[in-house]
């Protein structure tokens, strides 16, 4: 486990909790309630298991309660945790564990009363937009899109590389190697370009499915040659064919879950925001993904992400604590016990 060292609040020891559960691990920041100075850090490097039952609740605890002590300990003798939020991903269709122990769990360990349980998708807003009504793309690996007018969620994909992400990473990728083994069979539309780029990653194309095929890892494998595809798209047709057809499926999923009517900004239409790491493949995708958010969504404002799914659940957390949660509750996607 990593953490950073930094002041502690100034004016108050009631703290708030955000924790970020993803595939590259755990992530957790402990920062005062009221703004002020930046939040305590850790992370702990390894990713929650799942089981049988779904998210491993025991194995989550086993690596958020030491990092979370580690982390009052620098806040001071004083500190105490008001308000958490955790988000997950998988938390919608995976966290029935998370949900029935992590309160109880973390009302016993730390006093806190006041927690919330996320989606990903939901800190992933959170973190970009806040507590405004709008849309927000989360991609990655996968494609989710979620929507609010502050009185409900609307949802689009988020249903895994089987299933659709479409224009996420693993659906850039596998498009990108179909175009590479195209060209090494002689079929129309292959891209001899991607097909180097194929075997400077991967080795002969021949050898392929069987390093695809046995993993466990097939999405972030596929995803892991969507910036090849990005290399080269400013010279290749097919390349740059595959990120136009990526950006109308971005484009069709924010349009699915634009809200209207009081969502409406002064500039005329709701803000859409962008975040995760598929959008650092830069203009070769957001060029023709502008367009297509202008073409199918004309009303929406683009805007920069305020920040990422961990200040989302630090956030939602101080929400909990401060305010009020002014997004609104859900029974998987923003559970928060005892608020129907």
């Amino acid at each position: 486990m990593n953490s950073s060292r930094r002041p502690s609040a100034v004016g108050g020891d009631a703290f708030a909790l955000g924790v970020d559960s993803g595939g590259s691990g755990l992530r957790v920041a402990l920062g005062p309630v009221a703004a002020g100075p930046p939040p305590l850090t850790a992370v702990c490097a390894e990713p929650v298991r799942t089981n049988a039952d779904g998210i491993d609740a025991g194995h989550l605890l086993e690596q958020l309660l030491p990092a979370v002590r580690g982390l009052l300990e620098q806040a001071g003798p004083e500190a105490a945790v008001t308000a958490a939020a955790v988000g997950a991903a998988g938390m919608a269709t995976l966290g029935d564990q998370l949900r029935v122990r992590l309160p109880g769990a973390l009302a016993d360990a730390l006093g806190v009363r006041r927690v919330a349980l996320a989606a990903d998708a939901v800190t992933a807003y959170a973190g970009a937009l806040g507590r405004r009504p709008g849309a927000v793309v989360a991609g990655g690996t996968g494609l989710i899109a979620l929507g609010t007018d502050l009185t409900t969620w609307r949802r689009a994909d988020g249903w895994g590389h089987l299933l659709g992400d479409s224009g996420g990473g693993a659906w850039i990728g596998r498009a990108g190697l179909d175009a590479a083994m195209r060209a090494h069979d002689g079929r129309r539309g292959g891209s001899p370009a991607l097909l180097a780029r194929l075997e400077a990653a991967f080795g002969p194309a021949v050898g392929l499915p069987g390093l695809l095929y046995p993993r466990t890892d097939r999405p972030a494998l596929l995803a892991s040659f969507a910036p090849e595809v990005g290399a080269c798209a400013v010279d290749d047709p097919v390349a740059a064919g595959i990120l136009r057809e990526a950006a109308a499926h971005i484009a069709e999923a924010a349009a699915a879950v634009c809200p209207g009517g009081p969502t409406e900004t002064r500039s005329g239409g709701p803000e859409v925001a962008l975040t995760g790491g598929l959008f650092r493949m830069g203009a070769p995708l957001l060029g023709p993904l502008h367009e297509e958010l202008a073409r199918q969504v004309p009303r929406a404002r683009v805007v920069p992400a305020g920040g990422d799914p961990l200040h989302g659940a630090l956030e939602i957390a101080r929400a909990l604590a401060g305010p009020g949660l002014r997004l609104p509750t859900h029974p998987t996607l923003l559970f928060v016990p005892g608020v129907t």
